[in-house]
């Protein structure tokens, strides 16, 4: 894929990863056992995996491979939800809870088992993720994550301020925790590296097909695209999240499709090198309007942060200044090197912050919701769709299919939002 599919601005992501597996838009009506809609994590996961049981799968992609947020996001494989696995338990119960639990805290090692299984062309580290904290609440939260997940198991550990500072190379937090299972990757080689795995199984991929209807008929469905060639299968994966449009009713306005802003460096200067995230980890912090970063494996610093709903204007370079601030003020040493690349994609934020699938219909699954950790919650979640697809077991599901439920005033979301944001800049506090 060319940056030029990327067309919001050119990303790093983009200008660095491997080649994409050559595909071609569907020209003529096919028949498939499961047609899925979408060619990111999700949509390729799931495929990779219905091919591996022997199922006959077509995936259509509006775009190229990996269009959407799994070509655009920070490239942080952080395992677990929003969710701890206290709360998890004492929302969910103790079965359906653990059973999240363990879903949650497998996401990161999906990535990683798939990355080592098929061989791919994909730049990764696995050094884990910290959470830095920024104030006392956030300090109370680092020490009941670290408990709750190293009562899971994990080796997780509380950081004092010291640590913190040497593991991240800013003195900006009070403490913070770190889990070892997280880590980071080159996304858009990721997600095209899921892709040539699933093909090599024999799911066929036509990109630049944008479905416009799905409609049901004797035996199964059919996927119209917009050049009115159609896929005829039993069964339907909808896995659009972010870039989620009208083709199913309501299903657009059950999310909030939140930018996600970023930036990087030109590669930095060795002694700056060393001094920022010197073990190789991923961070995020604890903020509401949390600041994510990381060093990619070209020794660029990235920085990510939400911004504004509207889409940016590339050569706009103010919409990301609030990125280049927080380089400056976390990392000083790092002030004065070039930002060489902006970009920014979607994020699906439902209203429970929790993954949500539906079927609306017999034959109809749709997964959407990855709330900023997509690269390992939607890689494993195809996984149970596929293990639910191919049996029918809803055990292999995370959660339970529910109803779709819009955002109510719907239409007001964005001013709603607007204000939400604002009063958590001001509660936040600086960086």
């Amino acid at each position: 894929m060319s940056q030029a599919f990327f067309p919001l601005s050119p990303s790093l992501w983009a200008a660095t990863a491997a080649p994409a597996p050559e595909t071609v838009a569907l020209q003529e009506d096919k028949k498939a056992d499961v047609v899925i809609v979408g060619a990111g994590f999700c949509g390729l996961s799931t495929a990779l995996h219905l091919a591996e049981r022997g199922v006959r799968v077509v995936v259509l992609e509006a775009e190229e491979i990996g269009f959407g947020g799994s070509g655009r996001n920070g490239g942080q494989v952080i395992p677990g939800l929003k969710y701890d696995p206290s709360e998890l338990l004492a929302k969910f119960g103790p079965e359906k809870g653990q059973r999240l639990v363990d879903f949650a805290g497998s996401t990161a090692d999906a990535v990683f088992d798939l990355i080592a299984k098929h061989k791919m062309d994909v730049p990764h580290v696995r050094q884990g993720w910290i959470q830095g904290s920024h104030n006392p609440e956030a300090l109370k939260m680092a020490e009941r994550r670290s408990r709750d997940w190293s009562a899971q198991g994990v080796a997780a550990r509380l950081l004092d301020k010291a640590e913190t500072a040497r593991l991240l190379g800013t003195d900006k937090y009070l403490g913070g925790w770190e889990d070892p299972r997280g880590g980071g990757v080159q996304p858009l080689s990721y997600v095209r590296g899921l892709a040539r795995a699933a093909m090599a199984a024999g799911v066929v991929i036509h990109t630049r097909s944008p479905v416009k209807q799905l409609a049901q008929v004797k035996g199964g469905w059919q996927a119209v695209t917009a050049g009115g060639a159609r896929v005829s299968a039993e069964r339907v994966v909808l896995c659009t999240n972010g870039y989620t449009d009208g083709l199913w009713p309501q299903l657009k306005k059950t999310i909030i499709n939140a930018n996600s802003f970023q930036i990087a460096t030109e590669p930095l200067p060795e002694s700056v090198r060393r001094a920022i995230l010197p073990g190789g980890q991923v961070s995020s912090d604890a903020r509401n309007l949390l600041l994510y970063y990381r060093i990619d494996h070209t020794g660029r610093l990235l920085m990510g942060g939400r911004g504004s709903f509207a889409e940016p204007d590339p050569a706009d370079r103010g919409a990301w200044a609030h990125l280049e601030g927080a380089v400056a003020k976390l990392f000083p040493q790092a002030a004065k090197v070039p930002i060489a690349y902006r970009w920014c994609g979607h994020v699906a934020v439902t209203r429970d912050y929790l993954p949500h699938l539906h079927e609306p219909a017999p034959g109809l699954l749709i997964d959407i919701g990855c709330m900023g950790r997509g690269v390992g919650l939607q890689t494993r979640m195809g996984q149970a769709l596929a293990a639910y697809v191919a049996t029918g077991d809803k055990t292999a599901l995370p959660v339970a299919p529910s109803v779709i439920k819009p955002f109510p005033f719907f239409g007001l979301r964005l001013a709603y939002v607007s204000a939400v944001i604002a009063w958590y800049r001001m509660t936040d506090g600086g960086v």
